[in-house]
């Protein structure tokens, strides 16, 4: 009898980090960390962080004002089956930095950039093709997550019929520094996403579910971003406890 697809049919990948490794100093261009793309603005360093169990990582920024440093999987297509992404992590400063945690199509190997910044009361989407995530950024008046959804530079997309979420959705949250934070992101086959997030010991709560229009397109290739940037000149932490992502292959024989 022939078979038509093969027997793995989820594609899966990310990191725990719970093999620790000497103290790393990164300079320009894209390494890996336990199969984890990392790339970023200017160089920085990381450290295994060991008074906390089941794998931390903690990467130092330059000291420059928009430094940064980009975790990556990818790509995943959603057509073939829906993808999810998922992280938690901790920041040392709750006034000076800024965290995109989704799925973007565009994502620069060589110098990224945040794919959605918040200031005062604006959401600026800087890719330019599809996204789906959260943004916190304390640029903004009132600092929190927010949920966004958009392609080619805008906001695209809403939670109910006829409402668009230019400036995405608040989370709600009481924002501290060196809190564990969660985000989870799902990309439904049609390119509808689901956008969670959790603090404070609770479970992660529904932030935003895209179901009138679709926000990216679905055979569109995207990459699983877990992104931090400074907002100051001074380097900042951001721990990493985990980092994963998962997509369907594409049995397609083109």
């Amino acid at each position: 009898m022939a078979v038509t697809h093969g027997s793995f049919g989820r594609v899966r990948g990310g990191s725990h980090f719970i093999a620790p490794d000497n103290d790393i100093t990164w300079g320009s261009g894209t390494f890996q960390i336990d199969g984890v793309g990392i790339v970023s603005v200017n160089e920085g360093s990381v450290e295994w962080t060991i008074d906390e169990p089941g794998g931390v990582v903690a990467f130092t920024t330059d000291t420059g004002d928009n430094d940064n440093v980009a975790l990556f999987l990818g790509t995943f297509q959603p057509s073939t089956g829906g993808c999810f992404m998922e992280a938690r992590f901790k920041f040392n400063s709750d006034s000076l930095g800024a965290v995109f945690a989704g799925f973007t199509e565009t994502l620069a190997l060589g110098t990224p950039v945040m794919p959605a910044e918040f200031a005062t009361a604006t959401m600026t989407y800087n890719g330019s093709g599809g996204m789906a995530g959260v943004s916190f950024d304390t640029d903004a008046t009132t600092a929190d997550f927010r949920a966004l959804a958009g392609d080619a530079g805008a906001s695209a997309g809403s939670t109910v019929a006829g409402d668009t979420v230019t400036n995405g959705i608040r989370a709600n949250q009481t924002i501290a520094a060196d809190e564990w934070y969660l985000v989870r992101v799902e990309l439904g086959a049609g390119g509808h996403p689901r956008i969670y997030v959790g603090h404070d010991n609770r479970g992660m709560e529904l932030i935003a579910e895209y179901t009138a229009t679709a926000p990216v397109t679905n055979t569109d290739q995207f990459y699983a971003v877990l992104m931090f940037e400074n907002r100051s000149s001074a380097a900042r932490v951001f721990e990493v406890d985990y980092f994963m992502a998962e997509g369907s292959v594409d049995w397609e024989v083109t």
